[in-house]
């Protein structure tokens, strides 16, 4: 079938879009109508790496939500008409997934970064007739219509408006899965999030959910600042991130239980360790390039570190879960979202990036 598309031609250049053909579902894939996609940072990390790591045309997305159109001969979860959410791909068979942490899968970049099907094929096809990436996080959902991995589609409950749910697809899912899954924040205790971004934010909701006590938010921009105190946040802080570790120590009593950094800038990473208390724990989300130092008397104590791949979370139980959340009223992200039309595409991303808006989010 013919469909269209955002694809991103050059590494440095702007998403074109363009009528592909979409491949029918194999046995183990669905074929998904989009009603919406979230647009991530990890959708535009090919903006940071030098043009020799450029894969070639892409169809990006990996927050997307819509409509089951059909399945493959093996997919039973999921049935037409469905309304799902799309999360990130996983291999099922490694020791990580059959322990039931499939972001941590030892494949994980096999089937969500390689640019197509496990097998090196490609779901999509330009005019000319030439392969163009697919499967990104197991769906590129920049797409008017994709096939993607079936463990990737999450079916959702009809009555909630799975317009405003694809940013549960890795966003919103890390920040609150960092909180919920592998910091485990406690009733009464202390928590530090370094970037009110989107995940921030997000971890902001969840820690508040969480019954967390005292919550600080840190950034430089002081609009995000005010949205985290408007979602839990009770201490804010900016400026020089040299003074952010006394600073948490003040307000903590003792240090920081848990912190998270969604930046990767390690300046702030640096900051929120030296932050925690004697048994805190820092879990790390955010994408940087270049090293990270600790002092190695710091290190031998009982403080930890623990990686963030998707808050650690498994879609097919988490996300519907976030989403009673919402529906409750308990957890808000929607109130993050910008909508843009479909072909605004750089117009979203240029808001995105320049902090204008938290979450924008592709309508067709």
């Amino acid at each position: 079938m013919e469909i269209t598309a955002a694809v991103l031609r050059d590494g440095h250049g702007p998403f074109c879009v363009e009528t592909l053909k979409l491949a029918e579902p194999n046995a183990d894939e669905v074929l998904v109508k989009m009603l919406a996609a979230g647009m991530c940072h990890t959708d535009l990390l090919a903006r940071e790496l030098p043009p020799e790591f450029f894969a070639g045309p892409t169809v990006y997305g990996h927050e997307g939500a819509g409509v089951v159109e059909a399945v493959g001969d093996n997919v039973s979860h999921v049935s037409p008409g469905d309304n799902v959410v799309l999360s990130f791909s996983s291999c099922r068979s490694c020791p990580a997934c059959h322990a039931d942490r499939p972001a941590s899968c030892f494949d994980f970049a096999l089937h969500n970064m390689a640019g197509g099907r496990p097998d090196g094929t490609s779901v999509f096809t330009d005019a000319s007739g030439a392969s163009v990436g697919s499967h990104f996080f197991g769906q590129s959902s920049f797409a008017s219509h994709t096939v993607a991995a079936s463990d990737s589609v999450v079916k959702i409950e009809q009555s909630l408006d799975v317009s405003k749910l694809g940013p549960l697809g890795c966003g919103i899912q890390t920040g609150a899965g960092t909180v919920f899954n592998i910091l485990d924040v406690q009733p009464g205790s202390s928590f530090v999030v370094a970037g009110a971004g989107a995940l921030g934010l997000a971890a902001v909701m969840a820690a508040k959910v969480r019954g967390a006590s005292t919550i600080v938010a840190i950034d430089r921009h002081q609009n995000r600042l005010e949205l985290a105190k408007q979602f839990g946040a009770t201490e804010v802080l900016s400026g020089d991130p040299a003074t952010f570790a006394p600073s948490i120590v003040e307000i903590t009593g003792r240090g920081a239980d848990t912190a998270f950094d969604t930046t990767g800038n390690a300046a702030l990473v640096r900051a929120c360790y030296e932050g925690l208390n004697n048994i805190g724990v820092l879990s790390m989300a955010g994408v940087g390039f270049g090293d990270v130092t600790f002092d190695f008397l710091s290190m031998v104590g009982g403080k930890k570190i623990a990686g963030s791949m998707e808050g650690d979370a498994v879609p097919a139980t988490f996300i519907p879960y976030l989403a009673q959340l919402n529906a409750d009223g308990q957890f808000p992200f929607d109130e993050l979202i910008t909508e843009f039309p479909f072909d605004e595409i750089n117009e979203a991303e240029a808001a995105s990036a320049s902090g204008e808006v938290i979450k924008p989010v592709l309508v067709f």
